[in-house]
């Protein structure tokens, strides 16, 4: 069955923004691509994708918006708090046992995970012994990420999110409202280092004790989830621990013999230690 203008356009400008900006974005899952683009298409009013990529290779200033709808940015603080239960409670005591600790926020967007494992670690007595490295491929993500103010009416979620993770103070005591946002201290991020990184082209992050990647590996396709995972185990310390999203498993990895289940209902996994 030949594929249809469309898939072929699709084809065409995921090439175009790998040759020309070197964003590889070829083996994200076709079909979330396809939705997103076709979201862009509404928005700015185009006929056709390839439009867009007539667009993107003629105005480099097209670039960040289409990024913004290429890459994922919807996420929260504490989202899913059992699994940051789990991290203070099982993984936590391991953690205590390193006199220095690395942890990697992979697809970091704009850093509720990363200020809610910087809260967790404070509330736990790590932070003064940890170094977060936040990472993503949008820049203005990053941006956001490094400045920690998010919209006022998002705090009573994240709020609810932290008790029920087991949070031990007030959220309120890591932020000051100003207007209708919300800034957090400076201080949880006084020892993160925030990079541009892809897990579709880039190197390991060497000697990670805990790598947190939650609801990035369902957007890509099989080969780049075994690309990605590898990159993982290449990046932890022996028995360092990972944690993925609740959708998404390591199960069907060709590297899945590199981890074992350490707490199974919340996707923590544990590098086999050889």
């Amino acid at each position: 069955m030949s594929e249809s203008v469309e898939d072929i356009e699709i084809q065409l400008l995921l090439d175009a923004v790998y040759r020309h900006y070197h964003y590889d974005f070829r083996h994200y899952a076709r079909a979330s691509i396809k939705r997103r683009l076709l979201q862009a298409l509404a928005q700015w009013g185009y006929e056709s994708i390839s439009e867009i990529q007539s667009a993107v290779l003629h105005d480099e200033t097209i670039l960040p918006q289409l990024l913004n709808f290429l890459t994922v940015q919807v996420s929260e603080m504490f989202r899913d708090p059992s699994y940051f239960r789990a991290l203070r409670e099982k993984v936590v005591p391991h953690l205590r046992t390193y006199p220095s600790l690395k942890v990697w926020i992979a697809g970091c967007s704009q850093g509720e995970e990363l200020y809610s494992l910087a809260i967790l670690f404070a509330e736990e007595g790590l932070a003064e012994r940890t170094m977060f490295y936040a990472t993503d491929i949008n820049p203005a993500a990053l941006k956001a990420a490094q400045a920690g103010v998010y919209p006022l009416d998002r705090i009573r979620l994240f709020t609810e999110n932290h008790q029920a993770s087991g949070g031990q103070n007030s959220l309120s005591e890591y932020y000051t409202a100003n207007y209708d946002r919300a800034v957090f201290d400076r201080s949880l991020r006084e020892r993160t280092v925030f990079s541009d990184h892809s897990l579709v082209t880039d190197a390991a992050f060497g000697e990670m004790h805990l790598i947190s990647c939650r609801n990035v590996l369902i957007y890509f396709d099989r080969e780049l989830q075994d690309r990605v995972v590898r990159l993982f185990s290449d990046s932890l310390t022996r028995g360092g621990f990972l944690g993925i999203g609740s959708k998404e498993t390591l199960r069907f990895s060709a590297h899945a013999d590199r981890f074992t289940d350490f707490v199974r209902a919340e996707k923590i996994y544990r590098r086999i230690s050889r």
